[in-house]
């Protein structure tokens, strides 16, 4: 990891680091440092994208969840963020959470424009893989059994890709509200040839998530995954699916993320 930055702007025992990849992009990586000892298998660690967005939201959620006596067990946070500070950073986001695919399979930018560079989730899969989680396992005692993947909207389909494409890279998957409709369902062919290799080799847990005030073809397209990852419940991968009522788009979130000390300690009941 980089030379740590000062952020007072940032919670208490929470960092910001300065990563590089090897791609020569720039990443913030913020981190939500457990007040507690890891426990004897190490911590479970929760990667959440668009770190600007859900890392606060998220580092608060578990620094309450986790709190002793009755608490889940200690929980270490890892947002991803960009320099540009911003809660979505459109152009930086397109780059790393979309899969490559023809340009003719795109459909027009509300506004017009052309779309920013896209296509890179396998290449920003290679740098969580190869760069960003070996760093963090460098300097934390962790848990390779709690390994959690979370990301919303754009970030929610890199996380069904990242489950379709590498299920060994992470222990436990959320998805919120997915953006299905990237390049013409794409991510719906890559979960049908998902379900046609696996074997149950894994033991996996995908959550799931969409407010129920969505727009309709968010809707359709997260209740077209939840049907047909349903099917392997019996095969080691576990679904968890929830419409939250009342929500949309942009207020889901604090309640998809309260959800996830939970999760990622699925099976094991708070002490």
């Amino acid at each position: 990891m980089n030379k740590m930055i000062e952020t007072p702007h940032i919670p208490e025992r929470c960092y910001e680091y300065k990563l590089t990849s090897k791609r020569q992009l720039e990443y913030r990586i913020l981190l939500g440092n457990p007040a507690d000892e890891a426990p004897p298998g190490g911590y479970a660690v929760i990667y959440a994208l668009d770190g600007d967005a859900l890392f606060q939201t998220l580092a608060e959620a578990v620094k309450l969840q986790t709190r002793k006596p009755k608490g889940f067990d200690p929980i270490l946070v890892v947002g991803i963020g960009y320099p540009s500070r911003e809660p979505f950073d459109v152009e930086r986001r397109c780059r790393d959470f979309t899969m490559h695919v023809d340009e003719a399979s795109l459909p027009e930018r509300p506004d017009g424009r052309p779309w920013p560079p896209h296509g890179e989730a396998d290449q920003f899969l290679d740098f969580l893989e190869f760069e960003l989680m070996p760093a963090i396992a460098k300097e934390w005692p962790i848990d390779p059994n709690r390994q959690l993947l979370v990301g919303h909207s754009l970030g929610g389909l890199f996380a069904l890709h990242a489950l379709f494409t590498r299920p060994q890279l992470f222990t436990h998957y959320v998805a919120g509200s997915p953006s299905v409709w990237w390049a013409n369902n794409e991510v719906l062919k890559e979960m049908q040839q998902f379900k046609a290799g696996w074997q149950g080799e894994y033991q996996r847990q995908l959550l799931l998530t969409i407010g129920a005030d969505e727009l309709e073809d968010m809707l359709e397209g997260a209740e077209e995954v939840a049907a047909g990852m349903a099917t392997l419940a019996e095969q080691g991968l576990h679904l968890e699916w929830i419409k939250f009522t009342g929500e949309d788009h942009v207020t889901v979130l604090p309640a998809m993320l309260s959800r996830l000390p939970r999760f990622v300690w699925s099976g094991k009941e708070p002490k």
